[in-house]
């Protein structure tokens, strides 16, 4: 019989130290001696102890109203649901696009041509179709796969995801992340799930589909929770955006294998493939693509609007609000030494 899942937030505090607690609804039980889940998974595959087995012997008595912190009323605040504290250059994040049929619509529909040939984005997408669920063990086909940064780009629940001076746009893409750590033998170890929110430049990219790349340079944000044991057979939920404390934009949305043109297991073999991406001690966060945003619904966000994402099974929802740079776009120049 599988357990249940298990759910883990970090926290901080200005006074005490950075600390994960397990989420008990309607409290936060602090675990003891434990600053992050980067080092409680470590601890877990060092002693080969399970890691919700390894958390239930680390729980305190101490507890948090988790309301309270959840809507920035505590002095404890959520952190992201999954960082490397000591070394956020050790992290990488990345992402698998074109694994749901909707975002290759959506894709499909900014750079369709006046042939009405299907676009690249939509045979990368058919290809996942035809080849993305190899039988257990083998290879399928390759996914997109696209760079958001490192761990400097991370952002928790409540904090505000950016639309820098260079940027044309901000948006949404509601996923759901996997969270990851390589072992001391350099083999990667799924730890969880998380509530995502990827956060683009939908404007850039269809300019032109070669600034992909550039668009997803971006901070973006996953939390609050981090759930470990979690099903991705089939995942539903919500986005909205709220603006001057009302719902203006909202529609449901689909995640996990049954929505998806490819395995789990064929997404993480294309991700950890590379050696570059099997390095002891090194963290993953790893978004697995979208299946609607409001700029495909050609809804228009503003600065200070509400990205509200919601999956059933994955903990409360996770909250960003839009932030506008105002200043203008300065020249960075690079000095010679």
């Amino acid at each position: 019989m599988t357990p249940d899942p298990i759910r883990l937030v970090q926290l901080n505090h200005p006074t005490r130290h950075r600390c994960v607690a397990l989420v008990q609804e309607p409290v936060l039980r602090l675990l003891k001696d434990t600053s992050s889940i980067y080092d409680l998974a470590i601890r877990s595959i060092r002693s080969t102890i399970p890691l919700p087995e390894l958390a239930a012997n680390l729980l305190s008595e101490e507890q948090l109203d988790y309301s309270a912190v959840y809507e920035g009323k505590s002095e404890w605040q959520l952190l992201p649901s999954f960082d490397h504290p000591e070394n956020p250059f050790a992290c990488l994040v990345s992402g698998t696009g074109l694994t749901h049929k909707n975002s290759a619509l959506n894709r499909q529909m900014m750079h369709q041509s006046a042939t009405a040939q299907p676009t690249d984005s939509m045979r990368i997408y058919q290809w996942g179709l035809e080849g993305g669920f190899p039988e257990k063990g083998a290879i399928g086909i390759q996914p997109e796969w696209f760079y958001k940064g490192n761990g400097y780009t991370l952002r928790a629940h409540n904090q505000p995801l950016e639309i820098p001076a260079y940027g044309d746009d901000g948006g949404e893409e509601p996923e759901i992340a996997g969270i990851y750590i390589v072992d001391d033998a350099g083999i990667p170890r799924r730890i969880g799930l998380t509530t995502a929110n990827e956060f683009s430049d939908h404007v850039m990219e269809k300019k032109n589909y070669l600034y992909l790349a550039p668009s997803k340079l971006r901070n973006c944000a996953i939390g609050p929770e981090l759930v470990i044991g979690a099903d991705f057979d089939a995942i539903v939920g919500t986005v909205a955006i709220w603006r001057d404390g009302g719902r203006v934009w909202e529609t449901g949305i689909h995640t996990g294998e049954k929505h998806m043109a490819h395995s789990l297991e064929n997404l993480e073999y294309h991700h950890f493939k590379y050696g570059s991406h099997r390095i002891p001690l090194q963290a993953h966060v790893h978004f697995f693509g979208a299946d609607a945003f409001s700029f495909g619904s050609q809804f228009g966000l503003m600065d200070g609007d509400v990205m509200e994402i919601h999956w059933e099974g994955m903990g409360r929802p996770l909250h960003n609000p839009l932030k506008q740079i105002q200043q203008k776009q300065t020249f960075v120049k690079t000095i010679p030494l």
